[in-house]
């Protein structure tokens, strides 16, 4: 959950109780102040009724009537100094319901005879009255509460924009092609001490990066002359006719695993190389011409394992570096040889923004985890690999605007290169 919505949400949990709490207290307060003024007009009614009764004769008709709102009945109750108030529910026949009334009652002598007063007051209007406010007080809270929580979260929304622009920033931070990224000032001060963090931690691992891959660029570098002299000096003592077979075969084998180790060396150089942009290509690459000559340069390899190959070639040019386009295709192409069974086939189709290189093979699925890592070999038995080339391969079409994806399908092993741009 986000934390703008998370926050708003919080605000909505404690303000909807709250003014929940508001209303109630107001409209118990509402009522209460209602009742209060029916009571003292029911008072107010006694009071001038005591002093009209006071005047009348024993036989005046006023003695026997019987209203909803005015009786005076004789009774054998005794005679009460202060009134009662109460409220009641009486039935309404027109309405077919009970209607709400306050009563006041009170056993009073008059001519010697015990009465009870009674005055009713209908809270009918009044009870009206106090939904209609309800409902208006409603209205107005609910919103006052839409307008807090929007004015809230815009509010938020605006105070929280330094953060999530320095969040966009460590998304889209790439090591490879990080160059000391500034995180802006703001008008926070939390935030101005997050930027200030963040500046000083990217600004260390840029640092730390751009030495550690000059190192790896150096060594490598450094290591090819030695290696090469070693090769050579190993392919003059083989020559030698007074070895025995088994230091030949020693030989041999030490010079399998130093080209091994050449080839290494000279593909992490190359990794270096493309990670620090040092194949910058304005122009366009034909690349049709360089799948037409790397076909022609592996048509040996493909005749030794009897390889059938369908290729479908279009005209097809690309922003890519001559240099990386063929160590691309040779790559792909190379490998859809190399891990190829003995009479098996390779599709290969070329269109304006898509390269298709798919090929038989005993090996099953790449798992699709481990298939552009480096050092990966996803099986044992690509022991001629050294776990770089499809590396390589990602890495290229990673820099230069292209997209590499594997699928396996029908028992066919498929490597898709899309110009995206």
């Amino acid at each position: 959950m986000k934390l703008l919505t998370r926050s708003t949400l919080l605000f909505l949990l404690i303000m909807l109780p709250t003014f929940g709490a508001g209303a109630y207290y107001l409209y118990k307060k509402f009522n209460k102040e209602i009742k209060h003024e029916t009571d003292e007009e029911l008072v107010n009614d006694k009071i001038q009724w005591l002093r009209y009764i006071d005047t009348i004769s024993v036989n005046n008709p006023i003695l026997q009537v019987q209203t909803p709102e005015f009786s005076l009945a004789p009774t054998t109750k005794d005679v009460q100094s202060k009134h009662k108030l109460k409220g009641i529910k009486i039935f309404q026949e027109p309405e077919n319901s009970y209607a709400p009334f306050r009563q006041l009652t009170q056993v009073v002598d008059i001519h010697g005879q015990h009465y009870e007063l009674t005055l009713r007051k209908s809270l009918i209007e009044k009870d009206d009255l106090l939904k209609n406010i309800i409902y208006v007080m409603l209205l107005a809270f609910g919103g006052l509460l839409f307008f807090v929580i929007l004015s809230n979260f815009f509010i938020s929304k605006r105070i929280w924009r330094p953060f999530y622009n320095s969040l966009d920033k460590l998304h889209g931070l790439q090591l490879s092609q990080m160059e000391t990224p500034q995180f802006p000032a703001s008008d926070t001060h939390e935030f101005n001490q997050l930027n200030t963090v963040l500046n000083n931690m990217t600004t260390r691992i840029y640092q730390d990066y751009v030495s550690m891959k000059e190192l790896t660029e150096d060594a490598a570098h450094e290591m090819q002359t030695p290696l090469a002299i070693v090769q050579s000096k190993l392919e003059l003592l083989i020559q030698d006719p007074a070895l025995t077979e088994e230091q030949l075969k020693t030989i041999a084998q030490s010079s399998d695993e130093l080209q091994r180790l050449s080839r290494l060396n000279h593909n992490l150089l190359l990794l270096a190389k493309i990670e620090n942009n040092q194949f910058t290509s304005t122009t366009l690459t034909d690349i049709a011409a360089v799948a037409d000559k790397y076909l022609q340069l592996f048509e040996e390899l493909i005749k030794e394992k009897q390889l059938q190959v369908n290729a479908t070639i279009g005209n097809a040019q690309w922003k890519l570096h001559p240099a990386l386009a063929d160590i691309l295709i040779s790559n792909l192409l190379g490998n859809a040889i190399k891990y190829n069974r003995e009479e098996g086939s390779i599709h290969i189709l070329l269109e304006a923004d898509r390269l298709v290189i798919s090929n038989t093979s005993d090996y099953p699925e790449i798992p699709a985890a481990n298939v552009f890592q480096r050092f990966k070999k996803n099986n044992q038995a690509y022991s001629n690999s050294n776990g770089l080339g499809l590396a390589i391969s990602r890495k290229i079409t990673d820099t230069c605007g292209l997209s590499l994806t594997y699928n396996y399908a029908d028992d066919q092993h498929i490597f898709t290169v899309t110009a995206t741009r």
